[in-house]
């Protein structure tokens, strides 16, 4: 179906005739006035008076044409395919990821090799963006201070981006868990109350920030955000000592009774994450809790066809500038002969 995108702009057609007949001619030429040579020489045209009927009437004719191609372009034409259905997932998920300085603890590894609880969370988690195809995705990064990275979108490659890019350090050394909560709920609380998600994920407790975790969690109950907390980081890590190798828990810090509470007064879930392997199961499982909830939504393909008229207005005054510019250079090389 042919449509145009801005109608209204069709009610510009008469503009020209409505100048020409409202506003009074001048009377006596000016020397002051700007000379626009292209109008003067359509008067010249006009006002000849031995040029024949059908030569008076041609400017008219192709000004008028060049005037209708232009308002036509602006008014947006453009041709709508038949309607496609598809669906959309409803869900709009908030991650929280902790880069404070602890995420650098080389607990964690894959295929043998050894990572950082940071860059294991960064391919982990790749994996549950991509899994996630009609989902509303954003994310938070926080340390001492809570930013948004990527806001809620549907652009996975934007989110993917955010979390790659993110490194340990950036928002400080220590952990705003609360901040990152309240952040999500000023993000979260304008969607719908049966679609608001977030998934935290920490290996520490909360040291920095104005907001506590447990303020934090009642504000985003009382915004019906479901909250999944995810305590994440290794129970058991060789290190060098004075008498040789010893065993540490470098998740000691770990508060684990507050990201409960979280869980709980959101109606959400806490999960412990000890290594590579039980973080992907988690964010299975998270899947499974929060599933795509198939929504119908209809699309129609739009093709812009603005670029014909205006090509074909900008040819016209092409090829009259062009007659006019030969027709000079044929007079002025017969008054010199």
């Amino acid at each position: 179906m042919f449509v145009f995108a801005a109608p209204w702009i069709l009610f510009f057609l008469p503009l020209p005739v409505l100048i020409w007949l409202f506003l009074p001619a001048t009377r006596k030429p000016s020397e002051s006035v700007l000379k626009a040579p292209f109008l003067i020489y359509m008067k010249e045209m006009l006002d000849t008076q031995t040029v024949s009927v059908k030569r008076h009437i041609r400017p008219y004719c192709l000004a008028a044409l060049i005037w209708l191609l232009l308002v036509c372009a602006a008014a947006g034409p453009q041709w709508l395919g038949s309607p496609l259905s598809f669906s959309r997932h409803g869900r709009n998920i908030m991650l929280a990821v902790d880069i404070s300085g602890s995420m650098r603890i080389p607990d964690m590894s894959i295929h043998g090799q050894s990572l950082s609880r940071l860059e294991a969370v960064q391919l982990i988690g790749k994996q549950f963006i991509e899994k996630r195809i009609d989902a509303r995705l954003g994310l938070i990064l926080f340390g001492t201070k809570a930013y948004l990275q990527t806001p809620l979108t549907f652009d996975r490659k934007t989110v993917l981006y955010g979390l790659e890019d993110s490194s340990i350090g950036l928002a400080g050394e220590l952990s705003a868990v609360g901040d990152a909560i309240a952040l999500a709920v000023k993000h979260l609380k304008d969607f719908p109350d049966y679609n608001r998600v977030l998934i935290l994920l920490t290996d520490g407790a909360s040291n920095s920030g104005q907001f506590s975790p447990l303020e934090a969690a009642n504000l985003a109950a009382q915004y019906r955000i479901k909250i999944y907390t995810i305590g994440f980081g290794s129970d058991n890590l060789m290190v060098p000592s004075a008498f040789g190798v010893r065993a540490v828990n470098p998740s000691a810090d770990l508060d684990e009774p507050t990201l409960k509470f979280i869980a709980s007064t959101t109606g959400g879930d806490y999960f412990r994450a000890k290594d590579t392997a039980s973080l992907n199961q988690i964010y299975d499982q998270i899947n499974q809790l929060e599933p795509i909830a198939q929504g119908k939504i209809e699309y129609r393909p739009q093709k812009a066809l603005y670029p014909w008229p205006l090509g074909l207005a900008f040819l016209i005054a092409f090829l009259l500038l062009l007659k006019r510019t030969l027709s000079l250079i044929k007079n002025h090389a017969g008054g010199s002969q």
